[in-house]
């Protein structure tokens, strides 16, 4: 898809509204009306696009720093066209997941999923990455319910396809892993009263 760099856009718009300004008060507002125009639409394209597209190619290159730099130039999330608000809160959610924030991330991954995703497989990727962090968190039940969400979806991207078998996997085997998760658990608590010392007797 064709882009305009985010900030040649932002320099065009400055110059062709500056301009039809000038050329308005010179000669009239039918002279400056290309420039108010292309200004406009330019600028309408901002505000409904965003700068999702050029901060997703940031993101494929691992530039998290750039992507997360470029997502603060978007004006308004809410004013995003719905399948750009939810590509908007989608990166967010992955952004906050390399910077090892679990609960902002969950946070965008839920409101891209509140969001219109255009087609199932953003949805089924945005189930898979909640049905993970569920499971970590030992709430299987939430995670077994997102990950059925995922097989009546239509996947065809391989690589979500992939990721969909493999979270299948982690379902089957989720009675070891609750054992196994019980298990560390009882491990630490017994590990803080051995810790805990008996007073002294006097």
């Amino acid at each position: 898809m064709f882009s305009i760099n985010i900030y040649l856009r932002l320099g065009l718009i400055i110059l062709c509204l500056g301009g039809g300004v000038v050329l308005t008060s010179l000669y009239g507002f039918w002279y400056a009306f290309p420039f108010f125009l292309t200004g406009i639409i330019l600028l309408v394209g901002y505000i409904l696009f965003g700068t999702v597209q050029s901060a997703a190619k940031m993101m494929q290159t691992m530039d998290i720093a750039g992507a997360e730099k470029r997502m603060k130039l978007t004006v308004s999330p809410r004013l995003l066209y719905s399948a750009n608000r939810a590509y908007f809160y989608m990166l967010k959610g992955t952004i906050a997941q390399h910077k090892k924030d679990t609960d902002e991330s969950e946070f965008y991954f839920q409101k891209a999923k509140e969001t219109k995703l255009p087609t199932d497989n953003e949805k089924a990727m945005v189930n898979i990455q909640l049905a993970n962090m569920q499971a970590n968190r030992g709430n299987w039940t939430m995670a077994k319910q997102l990950y059925r969400e995922v097989k009546g979806m239509q996947v065809t991207e391989p690589q979500i396809k992939e990721q969909v078998e493999e979270f299948g996997k982690v379902i089957k085997n989720s009675g070891n892993i609750k054992a196994a998760q019980s298990g560390r658990f009882r491990g630490a608590m017994n590990q803080q009263s051995k810790k805990r010392r008996r007073p002294r007797m006097r």
